[in-house]
């Protein structure tokens, strides 16, 4: 007969494929109850971070967690944006002071300094880089003209390209955009 798994370990399970972070609907999904995430809190075995989303402190820090952390704050169907792209990827040598996400819909009002949404009508194109969601890499590199000079964002078109992150067809229509 197989041992019950107890609820602490079904969150770390969770987490670690979410950049440590779970939230009490995830957690609810996978049958741990949602009073037992305040309890576990409790007792050290999670933070609380915000309203619904908690961190497993023994889950190793990585350069990509306040990305996934901005994500799961501004909610559903929230993906990364612009210059966040850019960033979360290494392109464009960017190092942005706020995290771009966009969100289909009304997001909380109370979000940390270091997250900015911006209201996108659904149904854009997303994909998804290191498992978090976000704005395919051609469309944010446009999205950043008047932004980042030129130069910089053709560089990082040729780059992308190089990488494997962009197709033909994008890269032409990258290239003809930023030079028109």
């Amino acid at each position: 007969m197989a041992a019950k798994l107890k609820y602490r370990e079904i969150v770390r399970e969770l987490a670690l494929d979410r950049y440590g972070y779970v939230t009490t609907k995830d957690a609810v999904i996978a049958g741990v109850p949602a009073v037992e995430l305040p309890k576990l809190a409790a007792r050290g075995g999670l933070e609380n971070v915000a309203y619904g989303l908690y961190r497993v402190p023994d889950v190793p820090v990585t350069a990509l967690d306040q990305f996934a952390e901005a994500l799961l704050r501004a909610g559903d169907g929230a993906y990364l944006h612009g210059e966040s792209v850019l960033a979360l990827l290494g392109l464009a040598d960017v190092n942005p002071r706020r995290i771009r996400v966009a969100i289909p819909r009304r997001a909380r009002s109370k979000l940390p300094p270091f997250i900015e949404l911006t209201r996108v009508a659904g149904g854009l194109p997303t994909t998804h880089y290191e498992a978090l969601p976000a704005q395919p890499i051609a469309d944010a590199i446009l999205e950043c003209r008047g932004r980042i000079e030129t130069e910089r964002l053709l560089e990082t078109a040729r780059q992308a390209r190089a990488e494997g992150l962009l197709t033909t067809a994008e890269w032409q229509r990258v290239r003809k955009e930023l030079q028109s």
